[in-house]
């Protein structure tokens, strides 16, 4: 069985990675050292400090605050 293509915020993920240059794990780690917790917030210091489109800081942060919810 060939396997599942990712739902929701990781479905943004290859396009993340060839736009910008890092890996996921690399943005989560820098979302991490940010030390910010909230979504709207998290999603606002993408898009100021490292100049990333809306939906694409969008799905990062969900994916951040809520690793378990979906597949990568």
């Amino acid at each position: 069985m060939a396997p599942t293509k990712p739902h929701g915020p990781a479905s943004y993920f290859p396009s993340i990675e060839a736009k910008y240059g890092r890996s996921v794990d690399d943005w989560f780690a820098l979302m991490d050292g940010a030390g910010i917790t909230g979504q709207k917030d998290l999603v606002n210091w993408l898009k100021t400090e490292h100049e990333m489109g809306h939906g694409h800081a969008t799905a990062l942060a969900q994916f951040h605050l809520n690793p378990g919810k979906w597949q990568r």
